[in-house]
Formats: C-alpha cells, sequence, structure tokens
C-alpha cells in the first residue's frame, strides 16, 4: 500500500536507510569512513567548494551501497537457486559501489593530502579553520551520521523513534548548544535551552525514550558542537605553539 501522507513516505525512506545500515556491513563501515572524513575536513579546514566536493563523495558510495542492498534483496526473493542473470545484476551492482568508492578515495587523496595544508595547519590554525557556516554543517552532518551508528548499534527503534539513544534530544541540544556557541543574546539562549528541555520531555512522556537514551542523546549533542567550535580549534593552537618553522 501507499503512504497516505507525504510525511509516511519520508519515514518509510529513513527507516529503509536503517535497515540498509543494519543489514549490510559494508554499509556501516561507509558510515563511519564519512564521519572520520568529515571529521578530517573540520580539521584541516576546507573551503566550502571542498566540503561540498566530500558531502557528495561520501553522498555517492553510501546511495550506490544502498542500491546494491536493495538490488541483492530482489534478486534474492525472485530466485533462491544460482542463475547467470541473477549472478550479473548483483556483480553490475558491486561495481557500481567499486567505483564510488574508489571516487572517494581519489577525492580524499586530493583534499587531504595537501603538504602546504598541513603545514598552515600546524603553524597557523586559525587561518585554516572553517568558517562558522560550514563547521554547523558538518556537525549536523556528523551527528546524522552518529545517531545511524549508535541506533545500529543497538539493535532496536526505528529511524525516527525508539532506540538507545533519542534523536530527537541530540538534534534539539546540538542546535541548542550550537546557538549558545555562536549568539551573545541571553533571551535567544533561554528560548534555545527551553526548546531542548521541552523537545526531551516530550520523547520521555510520550513513552518513545527512558531518561538514559534521552540523556544520551543530549550529551553526544551538546559534546559534538562544542569539540568542533572549542576543543579542536585549542588543540591546534597548542599544537601550533610547540612546532618550531624549519628556515
Amino acid at each position: 500500500m501507499r503512504p497516505k501522507r507525504p510525511i509516511d513516505s519520508v519515514h518509510f525512506a529513513l527507516q529503509g536507510v536503517l535497515q540498509g545500515v543494519r543489514a549490510q556491513r559494508h554499509l556501516r563501515f561507509h558510515f563511519v569512513a564519512a564521519l572520520l572524513a568529515l571529521l578530517a575536513g573540520a580539521v584541516m579546514g576546507l573551503s566550502r567548494a571542498e566540503v561540498l566536493v566530500l558531502l557528495f563523495a561520501i553522498t555517492l558510495v553510501i546511495l550506490a551501497e544502498l542500491f546494491n542492498t536493495a538490488i541483492e534483496a530482489v534478486v534474492d526473493l525472485v530466485t533462491t537457486t544460482y542463475h547467470p542473470l541473477a549472478k550479473h545484476a548483483k556483480d553490475v551492482a558491486a561495481g557500481a559501489v567499486l567505483i564510488a568508492a574508489l571516487n572517494a578515495v581519489v577525492v580524499g587523496l586530493l583534499l587531504f593530502f595537501d603538504v602546504e595544508r598541513v603545514q598552515q595547519l600546524l603553524l597557523q590554525p586559525d587561518e585554516v579553520m572553517p568558517s562558522p557556516v560550514q563547521t554547523v554543517i558538518v556537525t549536523l552532518v556528523m551527528l546524522l551520521l552518529l545517531l545511524v551508528i549508535w541506533k545500529v548499534m543497538g539493535g532496536k527503534g526505528r529511524f525516527l523513534s525508539g532506540g538507545v539513544v533519542s534523536g530527537h534530544s541530540a538534534f534539539g541540544f546540538c542546535l541548542c548548544t550550537l546557538i549558545l556557541l555562536l549568539t551573545r543574546n541571553p533571551f535567544v539562549a533561554f528560548l534555545a535551552i527551553l526548546m531542548a528541555l521541552l523537545i526531551s520531555q516530550s520523547r520521555v512522556e510520550a513513552g518513545i525514550h527512558t531518561v538514559q537514551e534521552v540523556l544520551i542523546g543530549a550529551l553526544i549533542g551538546i559534546v559534538l558542537p562544542v569539540v568542533l567550535f572549542r576543543v579542536l580549534p585549542e588543540l591546534l593552537r597548542q599544537l601550533s605553539h610547540r612546532v618550531v618553522p624549519v628556515g
């Protein structure tokens, strides 16, 4: 049956992503690799265009793996015995994943293995760190990847409901923390904190999450932006003070 509401279509699509990650070990590896690549991008201070290229490469790999998973499921549904066409379909789908992965490797090599950027990062980190807008985008994407990985590791719940961690609380407190880090307006800060608390309270009151699951989500939502906005830049500054320029 077709979903009656547009929101149902979105929910089923997100649920499909979660099911694919749970079913495919390679897809879980891709999500972890994407998380590490985004973290490296935040450290290296990629430009806006470079972040877009990195996100496109990550998305291409994940899309190819999802399509590969869907094709394998359909082939296994149609036939349970060996057939050359079934093998051909699976091999072609796996080839698409391989090409996307090779493209991502090339993109990573071109973006991250830059001697001049590494030297500048070690000597002048303030000039390399990305803008607040880029850091916000990277933070939200990394949070999404973390939640998917965490829900898969927990082995329960759906993408938008349930699980060992509350995604709503994580996003609520992540946005709250970002607002606190980027604004000095006390009234806006108060509204941000109130919004995050109301979101978390609603998940507990509705019986979707326990207090522990909400607290874990809130902790993730607070720690991630603090690390990317405060801890990471400070570590780079301290490291730059220990590096002595040669010549």
